[in-house]
């Protein structure tokens, strides 16, 4: 068996994984945050929806028309906006990527010696050293 074959075979597993981390990060859920006066509320703006609201739909408007009751009674100047995004995929695709390359990684160095003497056949072979 040749040497090449588990270096392939663990640059293969680490493709498959970015490719499964960056499908994953690619569409995280975003939050709108709907203040009026001193009350507020946070509605997720769906990603499953065929027709999802972006952070540009997040505005005073949307804060009135979306069935809340902390609006009613409120002038628009006491109405305020916020979009963000809380617990991002990416962020934690990133940091899973990172523990398991770490873990991956420390465990290749334990087993390397005993896979490199079982892989290497004249490794395991001794010769008797000359006698004097």
């Amino acid at each position: 068996m040749s040497r090449a074959r588990p270096n392939l075979l663990l640059q293969l597993l680490l493709c498959l994984s970015l490719l499964l981390a960056f499908a994953a990060a690619a569409d995280p859920l975003s939050y709108c945050k709907c203040t009026c006066g001193s009350a507020s509320i946070i509605i997720p703006l769906d990603h499953d929806d065929p027709k999802a609201l972006t952070c540009l739909d997040c505005n005073r408007s949307f804060c009135r028309s979306s069935n809340i009751n902390i609006c009613d009674g409120k002038k628009e100047e006491e109405i305020s906006t916020s979009c963000f995004q809380r617990d991002s995929v990416k962020d934690e695709a990133v940091v899973l990527i990172f523990i398991s390359a770490t873990v991956v990684l420390l465990i290749y160095a334990a087993v390397k010696p005993w896979v490199s003497a079982w892989l290497d056949p004249q490794a395991r072979t001794y010769e008797q050293l000359p006698t004097r």
